[in-house]
C-alpha cells in the first residue's frame, strides 16, 4: 500500500473525533448563550378584553321618535343595541348634554329576547340602566300617571360627572314583552330640586311610534297610548295639537 494512502486512513478517525468535539462545543456554547440572554418569563396574568353582550347597530333605522320643540336646539342621539346571543333590542333616545348642567332626558324601549333580563324593583332597573351616572338612590316615589299608564318613579342623584337630580321611570308590559324606562335630570341647584313630575309626564307624552315592523302588538300599545294622551294637560288636540309646555325644558333649565 502506498505510504501516503496509509497515513490518510490512520489519521481519519482522529480528524473525525476532533470535528465532533468542535461541533459539540459550539452547541454547548449556543445553548448557554440562549439561556443567558433569553427574555424573562411573563409573570403578569393576561387579562381578557371585556366585550359587551350588546352590539351597537350602525346607521340605525329609528322605530320611535321623541319630539320636543322646546328643546329643538339641544343635542340628540338615537341608538339601537342588539344582544349578541339573546337577540333582544334596545332603542335608546336621548336629548340634552349627558354631562352638563342643563336638562337631560333619556328614554329606553327594551324588547327582550332570550337573554337574561334585570329583575327586581324599579330602583334596581334604574340603577342598572344608569350605571354610567353613578346613581345614588334617594327614594321610590308614588307612581306617576302618563299616557303609558302608571309609571314607577325613582328619584336619585348622580355621583359621576356633573351633579344632577334625576327622576327615573319604569313601566313593563307582559303582552307585548316590552319595557319603557329612563330618567329626566337637571342640574342640582339645591337639595330636592328635581324635574317636576308633570314635566316628566309631558315629555313622555311626546314619545311616539314610527314603525312597529313585524310586531303588531307594539303598534297597538302605542295606538292605545295616543288615545290616553293628555297633550301636556290640554286634552283637546284640535285646539292645541302640539302645545308647548311652559315648564317642559326651558323652565326646567332655568330652575
Amino acid at each position: 500500500m502506498h505510504p501516503a494512502l496509509h497515513s490518510w486512513r490512520e489519521e481519519l478517525p482522529a480528524h473525525f473525533v476532533r470535528a465532533l468535539a468542535y461541533v459539540g462545543g459550539l452547541a454547548a456554547l449556543s445553548m448557554a448563550a440562549a439561556h443567558l440572554f433569553q427574555s424573562p418569563p411573563l409573570t403578569d396574568d393576561i387579562k381578557p378584553i371585556h366585550r359587551s353582550a350588546w352590539i351597537e347597530i350602525e346607521r340605525p333605522f329609528p322605530a320611535f321618535a321623541l319630539s320636543i320643540p322646546e328643546a329643538a336646539g339641544e343635542p340628540s342621539t338615537y341608538t339601537i343595541r342588539r344582544h349578541g346571543q339573546g337577540n333582544g333590542r334596545k332603542d335608546i333616545l336621548s336629548l340634552g348634554d349627558p354631562d352638563g348642567l342643563t336638562p337631560y332626558l333619556q328614554v329606553e324601549i327594551y324588547r327582550p329576547g332570550s337573554e337574561p333580563v334585570t329583575t327586581g324593583g324599579p330602583d334596581t332597573v334604574i340603577a342598572d340602566g344608569a350605571a354610567a351616572l353613578g346613581p345614588v338612590m334617594r327614594s321610590v316615589d308614588e307612581p306617576l300617571i302618563s299616557k303609558f299608564g302608571s309609571l314607577d318613579i325613582v328619584s336619585f342623584n348622580t355621583s359621576v360627572g356633573a351633579p344632577r337630580h334625576c327622576l327615573g321611570f319604569v313601566r313593563a308590559y307582559d303582552d307585548p314583552n316590552l319595557r319603557i324606562s329612563g330618567w329626566f335630570c337637571q342640574g342640582a341647584v339645591k337639595d330636592g330640586d328635581f324635574v317636576p313630575r308633570g314635566t316628566l309626564a309631558c315629555a313622555l307624552d311626546r314619545l311616539t311610534l314610527l314603525a312597529a315592523g313585524s310586531e303588531p302588538k307594539v303598534g297597538a300599545l302605542f295606538a292605545q297610548a295616543e288615545l290616553n294622551r293628555s297633550f301636556c294637560g290640554q286634552r283637546e288636540p284640535l285646539l292645541a295639537p302640539t302645545p308647548k309646555h311652559r315648564a317642559l325644558w326651558k323652565a326646567a333649565e332655568a330652575r
